[in-house]
């Protein structure tokens, strides 16, 4: 009896998906390249989103350092140079004493650091200025200028003032103001007023901003450096895992494929060919029994060729189609096209080109087949939809019909088994099977593969 070939006899399945392995070793310098370059990025930000606030903050400090180095400048003055000089003569006006008090804020003055000064009594008088003009002159005392002569506290601002005895400062723009107390020769408060020129602060804030950002930023930067190994390292360690994890991944697949093409080889080349001549053996004989075991016979060759049939449609669907030869979309029409005869109407929407390697492929096509398989089954369906779409990222296969569906918090009935085995297929290889239904209102099958 001639024993047709089995597919597969070759010892790999005719029309099978081989695997195929993305290169490892080409795609890892990419990967990490790409995974360092987000790191550098990513610290950069961070450097910018860091200095920004640094920048901005210090001005601001070195403003404060040099109004509080001002205020050290005129406490010394007032108490060594000025206050000792301030006696009854000069507040009398005698020009003497004013020269001696010229003589001693000379060197002061002579460097445009102290542009110019005051001293006023505790009734608003300025009793020396080096404006002579302003000497004798009486203002009205701000309450500020009071309470420091009851021993407030000092009063440093940084601008341009408009009070009564500032008319002939004006021409001057802006200045750094101190007022201080001190006591005179003759044991009485006076109140020491020195502007100083406001370059002095914006070459305070140049000189700080130029120690702190430079030495802020090389931190930052020399941190960055010092990560950048550790991260290299790292993004290399989680390639070579993902690298790992997808050649097991495929090697499971592959060990999946092999195991059924065992299995239908096995079932061909002698389950299926046993039973068959079994079936012939029935036949032969069947015309040599007595006329009352004929019918025993009959039945059992007609069982045996059933299940034959049922064995063949096994081996067949052990293995996907040739994907290469009919391509996916044509496949799964094959797979619909039989559905008419079991009163479905089944309806396909496939793009023109599926982007997909033939593991991905063959895993869809396995989904399709189990779904549709419960759908015949099971679902009680009238109308059947078979979709795939794709973007950059992913193809997605969905499967709907409109059949009496199940509810999804009760433990799935024994037809959905394969789908359950399937789900666990699709996310070996890291896509994602669900299936949603409600009871009369169908059910739906949606396989996702991420693209590579």
């Amino acid at each position: 009896m001639h024993k047709p070939s089995a597919p597969g006899a070759s010892g790999q399945p005719t029309g099978a998906a081989h695997a195929t392995l993305p290169d490892d070793e080409s795609a890892e310098p990419s990967e990490v390249r790409s995974a360092v370059t987000r790191f550098l990025v990513i610290g950069l930000a961070t450097l910018v989103v860091i200095s920004v606030p640094v920048a901005l903050w210090t001005p601001g400090q070195a403003e404060r350092h040099t109004l509080a180095d001002c205020t050290e400048t005129t406490h010394d003055l007032a108490d060594h140079a000025v206050a000792p000089l301030i006696t009854d003569e000069l507040r009398a006006g005698d020009p003497a004493a004013l020269r001696r008090l010229d003589d001693r804020l000379a060197r002061w003055e002579s460097g445009d650091y102290i542009v110019r000064v005051k001293v006023w009594d505790p009734t608003g008088r300025v009793i020396y200025s080096d404006l002579p003009s302003l000497i004798g002159e009486t203002f009205p005392l701000p309450a500020w200028r009071s309470d420091l002569l009851s021993g407030g506290v000092d009063r440093t601002s940084l601008g341009t003032e408009h009070r009564l005895d500032h008319v002939l400062d004006s021409d001057l723009g802006e200045l750094v103001e101190v007022n201080v107390r001190a006591t005179d020769a003759t044991g009485q408060p006076i109140v020491f007023e020195a502007y100083f020129n406001d370059e002095a602060v914006s070459a305070e804030q140049e000189a700080l901003a130029g120690e702190i950002i430079p030495a802020f930023a090389l931190s930052l930067v020399a941190l960055q450096l010092a990560q950048l190994l550790p991260a290299i390292l790292l993004a290399r360690r989680i390639q070579a895992g993902q690298a790992s994890r997808r050649r097991l991944k495929q090697q499971a697949i592959e060990a999946s494929d092999l195991e059924r093409g065992r299995i239908a080889r096995d079932l061909h080349d002698e389950v299926i060919q046993d039973l068959a001549g079994l079936a012939y053996a029935l036949e032969a004989e069947e015309a040599h029994v007595p006329h009352g075991v004929r019918g025993l016979f009959g039945r059992a060759r007609t069982i045996l060729q059933r299940d034959l049939v049922t064995l063949r449609a096994i081996t067949t669907e052990l293995y996907p189609p040739d994907f290469t030869r009919l391509g996916l979309a044509e496949a799964l029409q094959r797979l619909t096209r039989p559905l008419a005869g079991q009163g479905i109407e089944a309806t396909t929407s496939l793009p023109e080109q599926i982007e997909l390697d033939q593991d991905g492929a063959a895993i869809l096509y396995r989904v399709a087949r189990e779904a549709l398989t419960n759908t015949v089954k099971h679902a009680d369906a009238s109308v059947v939809e078979l979709t795939i779409s794709q973007d950059e990222d992913r193809t997605t296969l969905t499967v709907h019909d409109n059949g009496r569906g199940f509810d999804p918090d009760i433990t799935s009935p024994d037809g959905h088994l394969g789908l359950r085995i399937m789900r666990d297929t699709v996310r070996i290889v890291g896509g994602d099977l669900s299936i949603s239904s409600r009871p009369g209102d169908g059910t739906t099958v949606m396989a996702t593969l991420n693209r590579v």
